[in-house]
This record gives structure tokens, sequence and C-alpha cells, in this order.
């Protein structure tokens, strides 16, 4: 595992050495205190005096994440975008759940907040508050008004306050928020630019479905109708492999698991995805990447000062990597 190194700018003199590392981190400050206690911190190449060393401008910040990675392994790798008192914007890695389902996972985002953030456990609706800590995860999803497949990667935001988070929610509901995606898929589409607006629902298996509209007013088409909810992903192509394309997925709705159903009802599945594949496709590159290529690229959103915001998070080294073989 490669060591982590920060340096402190201009902005960030003067700043308490816990302090600096609990905001650029998935560490909380206790422990980051405990990783200084242990030798797995270095100033400038030393270990720190005491967690409260106040930082001058060009000092540099190792952590030796080899020997920390018992720490590491709760946060799932959790990068920290953008951290305010209003929202949180973090970098979820692929494999890392939200919020645990009916299996009781342990390692979750929801799980990762409420240790760094135990302030936010209100935040969100009535319904799903409850008190004691970690207990009870299930129904507890501290400022959480999105989610992302625990497959998926890339750029989430959180609510820190009820005010934020309501905000937010509305943005969600009128659709005003801008979310784009890369996303590898087999294949060519046969335009650089469509709309997809498949209705999507739940099959009998327990996976999400989606077929192409058809004509319901005909007689033969009786029995047939497309049960389902509103889903809408648009999409461009950004870049054409011999069997593979690159698309900038827009979605307009979000629906569970919408990219990657509407793909493979659009004959173009995604790259990688073990849940909803052709059959018939050469699958032998999937196995390779070993995760579906499905990254959250951007999010845009209003914060309370009614200002437009943007963050971005960059393609994994995996996923980055999968796209220099194939080129």
């Amino acid at each position: 595992m490669a060591e982590n190194i920060y340096k402190v700018s201009e902005e960030e003199k003067g700043s308490r050495l816990d302090v600096f590392l609990t905001a650029k981190t998935a560490f909380n400050r206790s422990e980051v205190t405990k990783l200084i206690k242990k030798d797995l911190v270095l100033l400038n190449g030393r270990s720190p005096k005491k967690a409260g060393e106040f930082l001058k401008i060009g000092d540099e910040i190792k952590i030796l994440k080899e020997r920390a990675e018992k720490a590491e392994d709760f946060t799932g790798g959790i990068k920290i975008i953008k951290d305010t008192n209003d929202y949180i914007v973090i970098d979820k890695p692929s494999g890392l759940l939200v919020h645990q389902t009916e299996h009781g996972e342990e390692n979750t985002l929801v799980q990762w907040l409420l240790k760094k953030y135990p302030n936010m456990e209100g935040v969100g609706d009535p319904s799903s508050r409850t008190s004691g800590s970690l207990r009870g995860e299930e129904s507890i999803r501290p400022g959480i008004v999105h989610r992302l497949d625990k497959e998926a990667s890339g750029v989430m935001v959180v609510a820190k306050n009820q005010k934020m988070y309501e905000f937010l929610k509305k943005q969600f509901q009128e659709r005003t928020i801008e979310k784009y995606y890369l996303v590898l898929v087999h294949g060519a589409p046969e335009t650089k630019h469509d709309r997809i607006d498949f209705e999507i629902s739940r099959g009998v298996d327990g996976k999400m479905a989606s077929r192409p509209k058809i004509n319901n007013l005909k007689i033969k088409n009786v029995g047939k109708e497309q049960e389902g909810r509103e889903a809408v992903t648009e999409f461009w192509v950004e870049k054409e492999f011999a069997r593979f394309s690159l698309l900038k997925v827009k979605i307009h709705t979000g629906r569970t698991h919408q990219i990657r159903v509407h793909m493979l009802a659009y004959n173009h599945p995604v790259v990688g995805d073990s849940l909803y594949f052709n059959k018939k496709l050469n699958r032998k590159k999937d196995e390779k990447l070993g995760r579906v290529f499905l990254h959250a690229k951007e999010l845009c959103f209003l914060n309370l000062q009614n200002e437009k915001v943007c963050y971005n998070s960059d393609l994994p080294e995996k996923l980055a990597d999968f796209i220099k073989e194939i080129n």
C-alpha cells in the first residue's frame, strides 16, 4: 500500500497537525492522534513532538499507510474532496456500501460518517432517525440524499446539517442537480448522443429490469405493457475502442442501478458488470477488470448561498490503466 504525502500550503500554515490530517484524510481526529502516537505519521521525515504541533508552509506530512493498514480498512479508502460546515463531498471507492442492507454489513459509508461526524446522526428524514450511535445503522442514513452502487466509485455529497439536507433533497427531487459519469460499455452505439427513457421496474428475480418502450395502443401489445417507473439516461460517446466505447453519462432520474439496467436494455452493457450482462458477449476483459466500469465523475449543486458548486473525481487508477490497455 502506497504512502500518503501531504504538503502545507500558504492558507494552511499555523494549523495543528491533528486538525490538518483530519481535514485531509478519511481518519477522524481520535484516529489521527493514535496514528501519531504509534509513530505512523512523519513530519518532515521525523516523528512529531505532539498531535497539536503547529505547521509551517512547505511542511511535508507522511502517513505510513502500509503500517496503518487496519485503520485504512475501516474507511474503505474514502477520500475527502471538500469539507464545509454544511456538507461534505467524498470520493467513494468501489466495493464500499453506502449503508447497510438486511445482511448487516459492518464497513459502510454510513458507519464511517457516524464515527467521523457523530453530530450528523440526527440529520435526515425524521423517520430515519434513531438513537444509539452505531446501533441500528440500517435505519440511520445521516445526511444521505443520494447513493452510488457498491460496485461504482466516485463523487458523492452528504449534508452535515438539516437545512442543507432539505435543500439538497429538494434539488434532487426537482432534478436540478447535475450528475455525470464515465462509463465503459461493450460495442459501439449507433449514435454519438442519445437519450434513453425506458421505464425501470424490479423483476421477479429481484434484479432491476428495463426494455424499450412499445406502442401500448396496439391490440397485440395488450398484456405486454412495461410496468415501471420513469427513468431517463443521457449519454455522449467520448471515445471508441476496438470492442468498447467510453461514454459520458448524465442521469436525469435516480433509479436503482439505472445506468447499468438502461445500457443492458440498450444492448450495450457496462463493462465489468456481473449482474447486468449479455451472455453472448466476450467477457474475458470484464473478468480481468474485476469491477464495474462505472465512475461518478462530476456533481454540481447549489450551496446554501445559492451558488452553483461543482466537484470532480479523477478516474481511479485501475480504470485508467484498463483504458490504456484497450487503447
